[in-house]
């Protein structure tokens, strides 16, 4: 089979079977960041080490089956280390090329596809969604009545303005999720079986959102959302590709990201995945952590990527290196700037939800929280320091200003929220200079 011959093979694989040739592929080994001493960047080791050793207390509490961690400055990775067990029924430690489920962490690397292929004049960040997907020219926002008797109904009314792709990177979309909260919209969305999985391509995703109500006027308010959902769906219809097909080529791939993925089809792959706790697997009302083993026909961009610690801390030193690594560039130093920017602060006139995840002192990029201020947040970090986790326990953030990166592998949606303060602290108690 020529090279060519197998490229083709590779794109098409994704519903036909995965090739002997992808297996082998996904087998070969990960590049990896070189590694230094953590004095040698301006880090202390003993201080890193109590980041392993506070990991180790948990696994011992069986609060988490095991994490990896990885702490990057100037270029190198400065602290990596492996805990505990693959999972809970397991006795596979856990290894540093472990794959975990990264949920919403696969919005950032939606959004820098979107950013790439608007640095190309591909896609214009305020034409209207409808360009891409007709159906959204027609949908409503539900407006919630109470009636004298105390009744609520939905009243659907017009768009004020129509929703952009910029909304869809910064949710302010008018969409919403489903899983939390209990308005009427929201209920709609249960009712309507709008969810992550099931047997629908990206394409039957988006017409079904586009024929439920919006949460609120686009534009208008930040509310977390299934927006990168239909934001992979706009890049399919731009670059006449399927999601995956686009980020391997474009993304995954020239990274070196050869884990990152969002099935799992592969025994050999299937034998590295992380698993959560037996009582920790849900992420939200009626939705529990999915099985990546099971090759459906939606690809999530918001929420359905596995990758490795290695794989994402590549990712995230090129969004550092100003959108370069190892020689190739990715997107240019102004466009990652403009991704890491605050697009709804004071003066945009944009609210914010009570569920506001980004957190005190910080706003919202295009697929990014970013930090507004050095205080108002409960943990240490500068302002410009930009962030995402998702759904399953992993999280990274990215702070240009003292140069540094870290990311955290770890199932566990019961703790995914107090271990990020507790880790960044910790890091930041290693900054010596």
């Amino acid at each position: 089979m020529t090279m060519l011959l197998a490229r083709r093979a590779f794109a098409g694989m994704l519903l036909s079977g995965f090739t002997a040739l992808a297996a082998a592929q996904w087998q070969a080994p990960m590049p990896a960041l070189p590694s230094v001493q953590p004095e040698a960047v301006g880090l202390s080791s003993a201080r890193l080490q109590r980041i392993g050793g506070w990991l180790r207390g948990e696994v011992d509490a069986k609060r988490i089956p095991g994490a990896v961690v990885m702490v990057g400055r100037d270029g190198r990775l400065a602290y990596v280390d492996v805990i505990g067990q693959q999972g809970p029924d397991s006795a596979r430690p856990m290894a540093r090329d472990s794959i975990f489920r990264i949920y919403s962490m696969t919005k950032p690397l939606v959004s820098v596809a979107a950013l790439m292929l608007a640095e190309e004049g591909k896609l214009l960040m305020e034409a209207p969604v409808s360009r891409y997907i007709p159906a959204f020219a027609n949908t409503k926002v539900g407006v919630e009545k109470t009636e004298a008797a105390g009744n609520k109904t939905l009243e659907l009314v017009p768009q004020v303005r129509p929703m952009t792709v910029q909304d869809l990177l910064r949710h302010t979309s008018g969409l919403t999720y489903g899983f939390f909260g209990n308005s009427l919209v929201k209920k709609a969305y249960v009712d309507g079986g709008v969810g992550i999985s099931g047997d629908f391509t990206t394409a039957d995703f988006a017409e079904k959102l586009a024929a439920l109500p919006l949460h609120y006027q686009p534009g208008s308010t930040w509310d977390y959302s299934y927006s990168t959902d239909v934001l992979g769906r706009v890049l399919e219809v731009a670059t006449g590709q399927s999601l995956y097909s686009l980020l391997k080529n474009r993304l995954l791939d020239p990274l070196g990201m050869r884990d990152t993925s969002f099935y799992v089809p592969e025994p050999a792959r299937q034998a590295r995945l992380a698993e959560p706790l037996a009582d920790d697997r849900v992420i939200g009302v009626g939705a529990t952590i999915g099985d990546p083993r099971k090759v459906e026909k939606f690809e999530s961009g918001g929420g359905g990527l596995v990758s490795t610690a290695d794989d994402y801390a590549r990712f995230l030193q090129m969004l550092l290196n100003g959108g370069a690594l190892d020689g190739r560039r990715y997107l240019s130093p102004a466009t990652v700037r403009y991704m890491t920017a605050d697009h709804i602060g004071p003066g945009t006139g944009i609210a914010t939800t009570p569920l506001y995840l980004p957190g005190p002192g910080y706003g919202f990029g295009l697929g990014f929280a970013v930090r507004r201020v050095d205080g108002e947040a409960p943990f240490v970090a500068p302002a410009g320091d930009y962030w995402w986790g998702g759904a399953g326990g992993t999280y990274f953030w990215v702070d240009p200003k003292t140069r540094l990166f870290t990311v955290l592998m770890v199932q566990s949606p019961k703790q995914r929220v107090a271990y990020r303060s507790i880790v960044r602290n910790m890091v930041y108690a290693a900054v010596e200079k």
